[in-house]
């Protein structure tokens, strides 16, 4: 006779995560649709945490993470298994003025010390694409690599994730004394072939064929249809201009009939889901959704990380158990 071990699958309700710069919650939502347990948030824009109160039933705090003057307490006693969070990233952005010493970046530099602070197993850190190679970005990794922890980093494009949008972001997700790029395969294995469609995601539930979405330049075209992925969504939504001329590649006429997305129907191109609840000002909630993370692309990153988990604890359930001793 021999001693038997069961093992049982670990489920991504066991872990403890808590979701910093959590805006009005796109990260936190798709994680808790992968089955996680989100157990507190953190922000300091009041208009994204009144409507993040309305959506989830754990604490958000309003607190300013630029100010922490290296007081990190309060997030050792959450005891997080997993920090999520995207830090601001507008001094990356291809819409902004790209300049790294505005002051924004140093957030992701505070998002590092936390992580190295509290030392939970993992940390998933959103971003623009342009992150990648930041200095900021540099010097956040540095501060990762010093803690042991080891780093997976890929950008995804959201269309190819459940979203019907051109967006790509950079993940970094870390291992406390893991592997490098051990995440690759199965952030990899599941992309679609090709960009999800509004039509293809919504179906016909917006009424209309095509839509305006207003440039960063005249230079570019406006006018788009439901059969391609939206652009990326971005903070600002206008009204066509009256003196509107006509882009080559814009994909329909200007008729009567032809507006802007409303700031409802541009949560659903974000993925949101319909009984998601948006209160406050229009330019507060267009913001907040354009910052966001994509509900689906988050969900999408958490299903790979249980995925990975799960088959981690798997190979060291088998590797256990061969060597498990006969008992006479």
């Amino acid at each position: 006779m021999y001693e038997r071990k069961i093992y049982n699958e670990t489920k991504s309700s066991s872990f403890r995560v808590l979701d910093l710069f959590a805006g009005c919650g796109g990260l936190s939502l798709g994680f808790q649709n992968a089955g996680f347990n989100i157990v507190a948030a953190f922000d300091n824009w009041k208009a994204a945490i009144d409507v993040y109160q309305k959506n989830f039933s754990h604490e958000v705090f309003d607190y300013d993470l630029s100010n922490l003057m290296k007081k990190y307490q309060i997030f050792r006693e959450i005891r997080p298994d997993i920090i999520i969070g995207g830090p601001p990233c507008q001094d990356f952005s291809s819409a902004g003025k790209r300049n790294e010493d505005l002051g924004r970046g140093d957030l992701s530099i505070i998002f590092s010390e936390i992580v190295t602070s509290v030392l939970p197993q993992w940390f998933v850190m959103e971003n623009v694409d342009r992150f990648l190679k930041s200095n900021k970005y540099a010097e956040s990794r540095k501060i990762f690599k010093s803690a042991n922890y080891r780093l997976t980093e890929i950008i995804l494009d959201a269309g190819l994730c459940g979203v019907p949008q051109k967006r790509k972001r950079f993940f970094c997700i870390g291992e406390l004394n893991g592997k490098d790029n051990a995440l690759t395969p199965y952030l990899k294995a599941k992309l679609s072939k090709k960009n999800l469609t509004i039509r293809e995601y919504l179906g016909d539930s917006l009424g209309i064929d095509f839509y305006y979405r207003h440039p960063r330049s005249y230079k570019r075209r406006a006018i788009f249809s439901i059969d391609e992925p939206s652009p990326t969504v971005r903070g600002v939504n206008r009204p066509i201009p009256k003196t509107y001329k006509l882009h080559p590649k814009d994909a329909a006429p200007i008729t009567p009939e032809l507006r802007p997305l409303t700031t409802i129907e541009r949560s659903y191109l974000q993925t949101f889901p319909q009984n998601f609840i948006f209160e406050g000002s229009k330019t507060d909630l267009e913001q907040m959704i354009g910052n966001a993370v994509p509900v689906k692309l988050a969900e999408y990153v958490a299903k790979s990380l249980i995925a990975y988990i799960q088959d981690k604890d798997k190979s060291t359930f088998k590797s256990s158990t061969l060597q498990l001793p006969f008992m006479l």
